[in-house]
């Protein structure tokens, strides 16, 4: 129950950071964004781990934990370059269902079936991030561009390992400093990138509200994941966490009045039993 509890949260962390961090990447670009975010990232981190007088883990460990942040920035990279090549109602539904299901399946391979509700919670939990991941004019054209599917794919599967390289980085109990060095290895990556592009880190004054507050939700979403696989499976704390879609559609709705169509409704509900299969 406590993993279910975890997963949600991240979940609604990481999609009200999705949120205003594409709020930000609006005014300033989304490397910058990230960029911006990963460093606030990390000084709130090496606080709260110093203050929770967490051990410093092993080196193997914080090696894991750091190769964990650079796979998780390379799919954010991915996304974005294939959302400006106007696959953006393709791209975020299938980066975000590979994301999901990978972990599923080497959560089975390593812990076993984890029983038939909680199995058909996944089916359900799948189909909703598929629905509510996709805009007005739904995936109409998925067959008709299924060679421009590379990114998106290869962006899910980025997604998906950070799920599981991550949890084996936690998986002792850590989570603080694994998390510093997570951060740390995307803003190496991020800040690479920006280099080789020779874009500027120059920030409007109006993005960094957006950003301060995108820094703390991605943070609370990366901490309550890792909390919900210690707890429980890493599977269920995976389909739980990656509802986050869910979260970014309804405060979009809420503060943007943007509407929802009527897939991303189908998709809320079948979030909603998801979660009660899970969870019985």
């Amino acid at each position: 129950m406590l993993s279910v509890l975890f997963g949600l949260i991240s979940a609604i962390g990481w999609g009200a950071g999705d949120f205003t961090g594409g709020l930000a990447a609006r005014r300033i670009g989304a490397p910058r964004a990230v960029f911006h975010s990963e460093w606030i990232g990390i000084l709130m981190l090496l606080l709260i781990a110093t203050l929770a007088g967490e051990p410093f883990p092993a080196l193997r460990v914080l090696l894991v934990a750091l190769c964990a942040g650079m796979i998780g920035s390379a799919g954010l990279l991915l996304l974005y370059s294939s959302m400006t090549r106007g696959m953006m109602s393709i791209a975020t539904p299938v980066s975000a269902l590979l994301a999901a299901a990978l972990p599923v399946f080497v959560g089975m391979i390593r812990d076993g079936f984890p029983g038939w509700l909680t199995f058909f919670g996944f089916g359900f939990a799948l189909f909703a991030v598929w629905m509510i991941s996709q805009g007005e004019d739904g995936v109409t054209d998925l067959l008709a561009h299924i060679s421009d599917l590379k990114l998106p794919l290869l962006a899910g599967l980025c997604f998906g390992l950070y799920f599981v390289v991550i949890h084996e980085a936690t998986r002792d109990g850590a989570t603080f400093w694994p998390m510093v060095f997570s951060r740390t290895g995307g803003l190496i990556l991020v800040s690479v990138y920006l280099f080789l592009t020779r874009a500027s880190l120059r920030v409007t004054p109006s993005a960094w509200p957006y950003i301060l507050v995108n820094g703390v939700f991605d943070v609370a979403g990366n901490m309550f994941f890792i909390l919900a696989a210690q707890a429980g499976r890493l599977d269920v704390a995976s389909v739980l966490s990656s509802l986050y879609p869910g979260g970014t559609v309804l405060l979009a709705l809420i503060f943007l009045k943007e509407r929802l169509a009527r897939a991303q409704w189908l998709g809320i509900a079948a979030a909603l039993i998801a979660i009660v299969l899970m969870t019985v």
